[in-house]
């Protein structure tokens, strides 16, 4: 039952099969018994359960991993990267996890392997593997008329193997405002439907391809006040992806197995609202195409060590009427290179070396280099040391965005390579009020690096306790940030992006776990998280940042511990889960999680969060689920998440609070 079992067969760390206790990197796996239990529909809700991962719910739900946003984490489904990020966060309830077997998460930087969006760590998807003959669906009704259905089926051939998966989920929203006219989360449906195909040509060859199609559609509106009145406009918004995964496997022996793997992937995004009166209309497209080819080459020279090889190219395009026009296509081209050694020099000690060279068309050439070694102590205990350097180069959306929002205040963001110009045009104009010392200080953007250091100890037994404690440290610089450039006469603001010097996150991540008996298993786990832009540190440090007394109105200076550090962090998290299995097929489960305050928005304008008045509130939530297998064809589950209600309409808007739900599984 414990979803970080140390005997697990990990992927992902080193893009070779790697059992967890034999791994030098911070590591966790959700299994599908884990998966099936919490009762979880969408990754987003899985991931929340999971210690040292923080929801973020901002143009969808973003993932915040050792205190980095969601544009540093890479996510992967079957080892090939999705697209289509808003506001750099790709939306996690875009996937279902009907058909996961499970997760592979890897946390620190992973650029060494995988490159630019790797930075602070990497999520792999790993859906059911085809190979076995089955049929079996299944259908989940929940509050809100959430309605979700399943299907998969799989058949294997003398040499061939074929897998089908489809899931439709729909739900007619909610509101946490009573009485008002629009909604807190619209009226969705999101559909989803997988194939895959695998043949054995020879002894040595092996191919096969897959495809993927993903669809959502939500209804728009928004409620704006004209003369007084207030008035309901409403829209749509359609989103669809595509995945395509051919490959060729070719295999000598144990000693050589070489991959090709091509990928096409495209993201488009439609959404068109139609504000009354004098509002306007809104209408934004999005279309982006990533197409790689990769060959991957493991070496095995003896029982002791491992040689990877690999290298690729990477061609990217994107379109949208937020960045110039759809008829502009923005284009990016990478070729890359990388290579991994892990030597086994004694019993007791495995080290693990390997680069990434990335030459980026758009920017200067790119080495990411990682080393990590494991030591085991004893039987029970194991070291872990690892270093990792990151890369993440600007985004499309950071140097072309041109975007006013005419319904939300009518505030305007612009990448660096348009907002001069931009400016320039509104002031001709006479729509603005003021530009901001920030305006002076617009430049090209340079891509963001980072240093990520983790070191580990684990604690291994099978009959009694298996814990983990990690200590982590990444030290960034040029961090892209947002800041405001102008205020418009209109009252709303300009935004542009901007390299800041240095920052940090660092803290510590303890996971325990223990088999109380043969049908009762515990697990929790706890982090602790310090994060600071490092020249506002050093300045509170020398006494140079002030802060105003909200009772007393005096100025003083601040200390450390006023500081809240960079936004959105919460300092402290914890879990606390039971599961409760027997040989009947009966199961409950209980998961209690908790997230500390983190700030959210400078009020006494020093442009640091040091006021209890800048935090939103944390939270504890309850999660229950039980369920029973009646026979080899029929299973049955209910649950309620968040049984304490908590709601948060400003900070976490995409919490419905309490929410119970029914599901059926069959195998025919």
């Amino acid at each position: 039952m414990n979803p970080t079992q140390l005997d697990e067969v990990v992927v992902t760390a080193t893009r070779t099969p790697r059992t967890m206790g034999n791994l030098a990197i911070p590591v966790s796996i959700v299994g599908s018994k884990t998966l099936y239990q919490s009762g979880s529909l969408r990754l987003n809700d899985i991931l929340s359960e999971q210690t040292g991962l923080m929801i973020t719910d901002n143009f969808g739900k973003g993932i915040q991993m050792q205190g980095l946003s969601s544009e540093y984490t890479l996510i992967l489904l079957d080892g090939e990267p999705l697209i289509g990020r808003t506001g750099g966060v790709l939306d996690l309830s875009r996937i279902t996890i009907r058909n996961i077997r499970k997760i592979e998460i890897i946390k620190g930087p992973s650029s060494s392997l995988y490159g630019s969006e790797a930075m602070g760590g990497v999520i792999n998807i790993i859906t059911d593997r085809a190979g076995q003959n089955k049929l079996d669906g299944s259908l989940r009704y929940a509050r809100f008329s959430t309605a979700d259905g399943s299907i998969n089926f799989s058949k294997k051939f003398n040499q061939a193997d074929l897998q089908f998966s489809s899931n439709y989920n729909r739900s007619e929203g909610y509101s946490l405002k009573p009485f008002a006219l629009q909604k807190t989360v619209e009226p969705f449906w999101k559909s989803v439907q997988q194939l895959s195909y695998n043949q054995i040509l020879s002894s040595h060859w092996k191919a096969g391809a897959g495809i993927r199609f993903n669809n959502t559609h939500i209804d728009n509106s928004i409620s704006v006040q004209n003369l007084g009145n207030t008035i309901l406009s409403k829209g749509f918004e359609k989103n669809g992806e595509f995945n395509l995964t051919p490959y060729v496997q070719y295999q000598v022996d144990q000693k050589i197995k070489s991959v090709l793997r091509g990928y096409v992937t495209g993201f488009n995004a439609v959404q068109k609202l139609e504000v009354k009166d004098a509002y306007g209309s809104y209408n934004d497209a999005f279309k982006q195409l990533f197409a790689r080819l990769e060959q991957q080459t493991d070496i095995h020279p003896s029982k002791f060590s491992t040689l990877t090889l690999g290298g690729g190219l990477i061609k990217e395009e994107v379109s949208s009427n937020r960045y110039d026009s759809l008829s502009t296509v923005r284009k990016n081209q990478i070729a890359y290179i990388f290579a991994q050694h892990e030597q086994l020099i004694s019993d007791k000690l495995t080290i693990i070396g390997g680069a990434r060279f990335d030459a980026n068309k758009a920017y200067a050439s790119v080495m990411s280099p990682k080393l990590s070694l494991q030591y085991k102590i004893d039987s029970y205990w194991s070291f872990n040391l690892s270093y990792g350097r990151g890369f993440k180069a600007p985004d499309f959306r950071q140097l072309y965005l041109n975007f006013t929002n005419l319904a939300a205040g009518a505030y305007s963001v612009f990448g660096t390579e348009v907002a001069v110009p931009e400016i320039k045009r509104m002031s001709t104009a006479g729509l603005l009020e003021q530009t901001t010392d920030m305006y002076s200080r617009l430049s090209a953007l340079k891509p963001e690096t980072s240093g990520g250091l983790n070191i580990g100890f684990k604690y291994q037994h099978s009959n009694h306790i298996n814990a983990n404690l990690n200590l982590f440290r990444n030290d960034l610089s040029n961090m892209i940030v947002t800041d405001i450039i102008a205020y418009k006469k209109s009252g709303g603001q300009v935004y542009s992006y901007f390299n800041l010097k240095s920052a940090l996150t660092q803290g510590a991540e303890l996971n325990v776990s223990k088999q109380l008996s043969k049908k009762i298993h515990i697990q929790s786990g706890y982090q602790y998280l310090f994060t600071a832009d490092k020249e506002v540190l050093n300045a509170i440090k020398n006494g140079m940042v002030y802060q105003r007394n909200q009772t007393t109105n005096l100025v003083t200076r601040m200390k450390i511990s006023d500081y809240g550090g960079l936004s959105f962090r919460s300092r402290h998290s914890a879990n606390l889960k039971a599961y409760y299995e027997n040989a009947k097929g009966f199961f409950a489960t209980s998961r209690l999680i908790y997230r500390g305050r983190w700030g959210t928005t400078d009020l006494d304008g020093n442009g640091l969060i040091n006021r209890s008045d800048e935090y939103a509130k944390g939270y504890l939530q309850l999660n229950c689920s039980a369920g029973i297998q009646l026979n080899s064809n029929w299973k049955f589950m209910t649950g309620v998440d968040n049984i304490f209600n908590y709601k948060d309409i400003y900070n976490l808007p995409g919490n419905p609070g309490r929410v119970g739900y029914l599901d059926i599984q069959f195998n025919f």
